[in-house]
């Protein structure tokens, strides 16, 4: 096990484990936490595992890990890896299981007091017009043909058939389409487990909120996001659902002997990888992207669904009740990128888990409202707790490829959970904080309890003090429907 007598203090928010701590190592890895946040994950493997991602070929720079670190599949959550492209590898551990689960955020001019005789009934109509659940459909399905163009397509797809604005897509990573999709190489199984749930949430730690801006830390920059103290906002976290679940799950599997033909040589199986200009790497990073084309579409018809059950209740009672995209980004996530690294101008492959992009202000890959403010990073928390808006930094570009926390970061295992907290106290308990709560299970709820993860106000104030992000606003839950 690493500890913290292994690690290099920079300062208060920021360690390394050097390149000379292991003989495999080809980069540091270098973190961004507080000595609090390190002590709560000694118990898991992640630092193990990021010296682990360390030993990749290609990389160039730093792995970088966030604070809302924990142990995953290879790579720890929370993990930002670059290669160099195109001789560098791929790691679909490097990326997640659920293909871009990500987040969008929506707001509204609706106030809190005005809405809360409508709370109830809000939480209702969410729940049935957001599907969501383990194997649940969702509220569009496709035959095979019309599914490879939503692999296609993404969001482009939702627009051309009336589920989306050109602003939507406008405020979505990557326009809510990644080029180069390829639904060939996206395996039957996977496309049957997909075709059904287009515009559903799922289970796990996915949910659709109602939040209340709570705070505001700037001004201009939460004005320009739509973001209005007292005013509803809602939230949608999912991703690929079965689809990017099997595609993972595929190429995990077929990379197991491309390492061997490679002659790639790794301290953990799960780091299974492929050259990127190997047909293996070609294969995949068409899949992947094809997976998150889909989750794309997903949180937009989830948008178009919640769209839905707001104007149902608030239409002609309330102004300002039209939600309004202020971003949708990814989470889980491998891009094609350019990076200035030791001084030179490097395209690679930044490999995002559990970790969010943070692109600085001017970013040419923002539309033209964000580009003084920087991109919207959207930073969930659990249920009970806080959720964070911030903003990318110039330093944030220079020091972790653009990228920032995604959540706040369990520090207690799904089973742990479940075995320590009952689903039904704990709904009795968000209720009587006035935090109307839908859920498909007690247990499934237990599983997400916010005494399950970190402090997320301690996580965002740790990449704040390491300014690779600022804060903007700050909101809090008060309806929240879980699969």
């Amino acid at each position: 096990m690493i500890g913290i007598q292994n690690l290099t203090k920079i300062s208060d928010h920021e360690w390394e484990i050097p390149q000379s701590f292991r003989a495999d190592m080809r980069v540091p890895v270098r973190i961004f936490a507080t000595q609090e946040l390190l002590e709560q994950i000694m118990d898991d493997k992640s630092l193990e595992q990021a010296v682990n991602a360390a030993t990749l070929p290609g990389l160039v720079g730093n792995v970088v890990i966030m604070p809302d670190m924990h142990q995953g599949y290879g790579f720890p959550i929370g993990a930002v890896a670059a290669t160099e492209f195109p001789r560098g590898v791929i790691s679909p551990g490097g990326i997640g299981y659920d293909v871009n689960c990500g987040i969008r955020l929506l707001a509204s001019s609706i106030e809190l007091e005005a809405a809360l005789p409508h709370l109830d009934t809000l939480a209702t109509l969410l729940n049935k017009y957001c599907p969501s659940g383990v194997g649940v459909k969702g509220v569009v399905r496709v035959n095979v043909p019309e599914l490879e163009r939503v692999l296609r397509e993404g969001s482009r797809w939702a627009l051309k058939n009336g589920y989306a604005s050109e602003q939507d897509l406008a405020r979505t990573e990557e326009g809510g389409c990644l080029e180069g999709a390829d639904p060939a190489k996206v395996s039957d199984r996977a496309k049957q487990r997909g075709r059904q749930q287009i515009g559903s949430v799922g289970a796990g730690n996915h949910f659709v909120e109602v939040d209340v801006v709570e705070s505001i830390f700037d001004s201009e920059t939460a004005a320009v996001f739509g973001l209005r103290t007292g005013c509803l906002a809602v939230q949608i976290h999912c991703g690929s659902r079965g689809l990017g679940h099997q595609v993972c799950t595929d190429y995990v599997q077929s990379f197991q002997s491309a390492v061997q033909r490679y002659g790639i040589e790794l301290p953990d199986r799960e780091l299974v990888c492929a050259p990127m200009d190997s047909p293996e790497g070609q294969a995949y990073l068409g899949a992947m992207r094809a997976a998150a084309n889909f989750a794309f579409a997903n949180r937009q018809l989830l948008a178009h669904s919640a769209r839905r059950a707001f104007e149902e209740i608030f239409a002609g009672k309330l102004k300002g009740w039209e939600l309004r995209q202020v971003y949708d980004i990814a989470h889980n996530m491998g891009k094609i990128e350019t990076h200035e690294i030791d001084g030179q101008r490097i395209k690679v492959c930044v490999h995002r888990k559990g970790a969010t992009r943070a692109f600085g202000p001017g970013s040419p890959d923002l539309p033209p409202e964000y580009q003084s403010t920087g991109q919207p990073v959207l930073v969930p928390g659990s249920m009970g707790t806080a959720s964070w808006v911030l903003a990318g930094t110039e330093m944030s570009m220079a020091r972790s490829f653009g990228s920032c926390c995604h959540g706040a970061g369990r520090v207690m295992s799904r089973s742990k959970a479940k075995h320590e907290i009952r689903g039904d106290d704990l709904r009795r308990e968000l209720e009587g904080r006035g935090i109307k709560v839908r859920a498909g299970s007690m247990p499934g709820l237990a599983e997400e309890a916010p005494s399950a993860y970190k402090d997320v106000d301690a996580v965002v104030e740790t990449v704040t003090a390491a300014d690779i992000a600022r804060k903007v606003a700050r909101l809090r839950p008060v309806a929240v429907v879980k699969g």
